[in-house]
């Protein structure tokens, strides 16, 4: 069974999309954030919009417990 991209509730900077993407993949959301800047830096900002529309279209995982700070 495939597994659902969702943004994550605990390894979150801004919205949990990096972190959700990392967990989907099984990678160490550095990585994926590190990825996600070189993106945006050379492609002129598509990544900022990449990251957007993720944010709106990628629901939160439902089973997550929210990380308290």
């Amino acid at each position: 069974m495939a597994k659902k991209l969702y943004r994550s509730r605990q390894d979150r900077v801004i919205a949990g999309v990096c972190g959700g993407i990392a967990e989907h993949l099984d990678v160490d959301p550095v990585w994926v954030r590190v990825f996600t800047i070189l993106i945006t830096i050379m492609s002129v900002g598509f990544g900022i919009l990449a990251y957007v529309l993720f944010w709106i279209l990628v629901p939160e995982n439902p089973v997550q417990k929210v990380k308290k700070r």
